[in-house]
């Protein structure tokens, strides 16, 4: 599933590019979460808020307010990189400006919905190809896509109705989920992750320092190490930074 903000503030125009990607949906089984947003302030605030992202942002160039490229512009200020752009214009003159913010596409209105369907097609193969990047998660409400390299940690928590909890902690917030964490621990031993203890699991790109026997995470987290796997850890650290270094 792929999340889809799509920014215009004239509501007519926003309904169009959502039925284009209901029915693009419909014809190949893709599938879009689509939030809509009638300003590209209502949209960076979204990212201010720490709000789940987007994976794709379709902006319009020509908004009141703050435009299409200012938008996409504060939202890779809040170092956002990893969201692709369709900008969408009745202007060309832009297309030189909008580079600034790596732009996927730039498209002229009106838009056939033919070649924004092809678009939409090619980000989704970008994305494909990172799969080995991502995981997705299901919490209560909803199936979530998290970036490897956001993921700081997966917990264990204790629940007296939730069989198997876990909190999944990136940059940006907490999700919960189900599952066992020593399947998660195999599946990600060679994705830069570490079990340092029977409940925890740590990216080893997160870490700032250790410190008798607990780990300091890049958000401030400090966890604790097992006592059996303090050796392990520190080792397997080590390593990681010699190869990072080469």
């Amino acid at each position: 599933m792929y999340r889809v903000a799509i920014c215009d503030d004239v509501e007519k125009q926003r309904e169009l590019v959502k039925s284009i990607l209901i029915t693009l949906s419909i014809k190949t089984n893709i599938d879009f979460e689509i939030e809509l947003f009638g300003s590209g302030e209502q949209l960076v605030s979204h990212y201010e808020r720490y709000e789940t992202p987007f994976h794709i942002l379709i902006l319009d160039i020509e908004m009141g307010g703050i435009n299409g490229i200012q938008t996409a512009r504060k939202i890779r200020e809040l170092n956002n990189l990893d969201e692709q752009i369709i900008f969408l214009t009745s202007y060309p003159e832009y297309m030189v400006e909008s580079f600034d913010v790596m732009t996927f596409q730039y498209l002229i209105k009106p838009i056939a919905p033919s070649i924004l369907e092809e678009k939409m097609i090619k980000i989704c193969q970008y994305f494909q190809a990172l799969d080995k990047k991502f995981m997705v998660i299901k919490s209560t409400y909803e199936e979530i896509v998290l970036k490897y390299d956001d993921l700081i940690s997966i917990q264990a928590a204790k629940s007296l109705t939730i069989k198997s909890k876990l909190h999944f902690t990136t940059t940006n917030q907490t999700y919960e989920s189900k599952g066992i964490i020593s399947d998660y621990a195999l599946a990600l031993k060679d994705c830069n992750f570490l079990q340092i203890h029977r409940s925890i699991i740590i990216n080893l790109l997160h870490v700032k320092k250790f410190s008798s026997g607990v780990v300091l995470m890049s958000n401030g987290l400090e966890l604790p190490i097992g006592r059996s796997k303090i050796n392990e850890v520190k080792d397997t650290y080590t390593k990681f930074m010699i190869m990072k270094v080469d």
